[in-house]
């Protein structure tokens, strides 16, 4: 008997998963030359080109290059850098939080990028990499701002507060300001870029598998999957952009609150 013509021969659809992150090495068997560190590497490669090709020529009367990116580094010095560390400390942590956001923005582009389409920052080890230097960062200018002891005490010991509170929020505060950050820092960016990348898998293949495999009117389902994943693409490129965004703005925060006189 022939299957009903509504019906998806499902076992013969594999659908996404996290397996969909775990990519084959690029060259040979070497596990450290995959896809992602690829593109780690083109990143990097683009995001100098850019800016170089922008500098390289620079004039009082910049072209459209040069205009695009004095304007990009503009947005992170007084956009970020200097709105949230404030006009006395910011210029030294420019160089750090320009090439940040860039470096994260392109990598998230990456996942809608055709031929690409993956998103370097869905693997967690690239997120809490970034994560870990932002923390080395702001605590170590913390240190050295207040000393070990005094640092400990800026973090864990909040201005105004009743000293019977403090044996309870002490470890509360070293546990948020000192131990979760980066945790938090590097799961937002990776599960957003994870999320994203696995709900447009989900549409993209699905509505491949529907148009190509199903049978029946089901067939035609393919066809608003694939305009909602053309919908998403564009929601994806926004959210990639916001977490570029909110990963550099809160690393900027955590250094403000370390440079700050009181917590």
């Amino acid at each position: 008997m022939s299957p009903h013509p509504l019906v998806v021969r499902s076992e013969e659809f594999v659908a996404p998963g996290s397996h969909d992150f775990d990519l084959p090495p690029i060259l040979g068997n070497s596990e450290f030359f995959t896809k992602p560190m690829l593109l780690l590497l083109l990143s990097v490669v683009i995001v100098a080109t850019f800016f170089w090709l922008a500098a390289r020529k620079a004039t009082i009367v910049p072209g459209k290059l040069q205009f695009a990116g004095e304007g990009a580094y503009t947005f992170v010095r007084n956009g970020v850098a200097r709105d949230v560390i404030g006009s006395r400390d910011f210029m030294r942590f420019v160089p750090w939080l320009f090439a940040l956001f860039y470096f994260v923005l392109v990598n998230n582009l990456f996942g809608i990028v055709p031929l690409i389409q993956f998103p370097t920052m869905s693997k967690v080890g690239v997120a809490y990499a970034l994560a870990g230097v932002t923390w080395l960062i702001f605590n170590g200018i913390g240190i050295r701002k207040h000393g070990f002891l005094g640092y400990l005490r800026h973090t864990t010991v909040p201005a105004g507060v009743p000293a019977y509170i403090l044996p309870l929020l002490i470890p509360i505060e070293f546990i948020s300001n000192i131990l979760v950050r980066p945790l938090t820092l590097s799961l937002r960016l990776f599960a957003n870029m994870f999320a994203g990348h696995l709900l447009l898998l989900v549409f993209i293949l699905g509505g491949e598998y529907l148009l190509l495999h199903a049978e029946g009117l089901t067939r035609l389902a393919g066809i608003p999957a694939l305009l909602l994943a053309l919908v998403f693409t564009f929601f994806e490129a926004l959210v990639q952009v916001l977490q570029a965004y909110i990963f550099v703005l809160l690393s900027a925060l955590y250094v403000a609150g370390s440079l700050a006189e009181e917590h």
